[in-house]
């Protein structure tokens, strides 16, 4: 039951509860009318937003292994960006540069927080607001993370819904732990190992197994493959259909038929409406700790290293060999065959097509090493005419 909260509009009154949407009491103008929309835009703010956990600044530490400087039964009620963090909640503040991408705010932003409970580095401690609780570490951008994930997490959903369709002969190896929302579709021969949640709409093809505590989000589609343990299949994903594989014969495009799988190792994330498919003789594969960013698609044979990034609109033709932590960037094309090296990078929009050692930095099209490519580009930037 939601009790009246108190309001600042002059001619509103709190809603006893949740059923009575009560209008104002007076019409006194258009002033009053978006006045009390606001309120309500709160209150509707707060029942759906994303929900914390309630937990304290000592349970914190506790838990992560961090020094507390403060109270530690000083409760923390969210998680918020430090410059706009309110009284209860928890921000971060770090100098750390992880990557370009990372900026360093002014350290002012520190000093004027209004977060209750604030995960620093030891040599920040001197400039954090005097009264605030701390959470000291040397990587405040790594326990954000954790933090969050305790903080946020998702409540446990266990049960199938009588609205799926689940086949006979389908092997759950812990039935009591997975989750299968309304209108899933599972066809027998799937093996399903415990704490899986598979969304409304998915679709498990036959002899697909999902391994320990994987997430198969709504619409995903997945046949001819195995699925590691902690990956999450976003949703529209479509794994292990058949590839774009034809041959020329008498003048006609005739389908090459495709009999491999595809084979995802634990911790991958595959992004919304991405597509791998599965190989023609051999398996395509996904290393352990791979991230796939959404619209991508992974072509039959592919093979995927370990750890790797791969932004939205990465297109892997045929038979590509990607190493371990290489990071390609948004929308790059990698033709037929080639092979990117281990710790290798390619820039966004690049088109490969030839091999790229290890540890090398490409970018353009056709894609070259990146310091002859700024030079191609200052060299044409000079001599075009204005």
């Amino acid at each position: 039951m939601l009790r009246g909260r108190r309001s600042s509009c002059p001619d509103i009154k709190p809603t006893p509860h949740l059923g009575r949407f009560l209008l104002p009491q007076k019409k006194t103008g258009t002033a009053d009318f978006f006045c009390y929309n606001r309120h309500m835009l709160k209150i509707i703010r707060s029942l759906l937003g994303p929900s914390a956990t309630k937990t304290t600044a000592g349970q914190l530490a506790e838990k992560f292994g961090l020094k507390l400087v403060g109270d530690k039964n000083t409760p923390v009620r969210g998680v918020a960006p430090i410059a706009d963090a309110r009284p209860g909640q928890l921000a971060f503040y770090s100098t750390e540069r992880n990557s370009a991408a990372f900026k360093i705010l002014p350290i002012e932003v520190l000093q004027n927080t209004r977060a209750t409970v604030i995960l620093v580095q030891p040599e920040n401690v001197k400039h954090a607001p005097q009264g605030a609780t701390l959470l000291v570490t040397d990587s405040p951008r790594g326990n954000i993370v954790k933090i969050l994930g305790e903080i946020y997490r998702e409540k446990p959903r266990t049960g199938i819904s009588r609205h799926a369709f689940v086949e006979s002969g389908v092997f759950f190896r812990k039935k009591r732990s997975t989750y299968v929302g309304q209108f899933a579709t599972i066809e027998r021969g799937a093996v399903i190992e415990p704490d899986v949640k598979i969304y409304p709409n998915a679709f498990i093809g036959r002899n697909v197994t999902i391994g320990r505590g994987t997430i198969i989000q709504t619409g995903a589609h997945i046949e001819n493959a195995t699925i590691g343990a902690d990956c999450v299949i976003n949703a529209g994903a479509v794994i292990g259909k058949d590839g774009f594989g034809y041959t020329r014969q008498d003048g006609h495009n005739v389908f090459i038929p495709h009999v491999g799988r595809v084979v995802l190792g634990d911790r991958v994330s595959v992004g919304a409406n991405t597509c791998i498919d599965r190989g023609a003789m051999t398996d395509t594969r996904v290393g352990d700790g791979t991230k796939i960013d959404n619209l991508c698609q992974i072509a039959h044979g592919v093979v995927i290293g370990s750890e790797c990034f791969l932004a939205s609109g990465v297109g892997l033709a045929g038979g590509v060999v990607v190493g371990d932590r290489a990071l390609l960037g948004g929308h790059v094309g990698v033709a037929n065959g080639v092979k990117i090296g281990n710790d290798s990078s390619v820039g966004a929009n690049s088109g490969v097509f030839r091999n790229i050692p290890d540890g090398e930095s490409h970018m353009g099209y056709p894609a070259g090493p990146g310091t002859e490519f700024m030079r191609h580009y200052a060299w044409l930037k000079k001599n075009t005419r204005k």
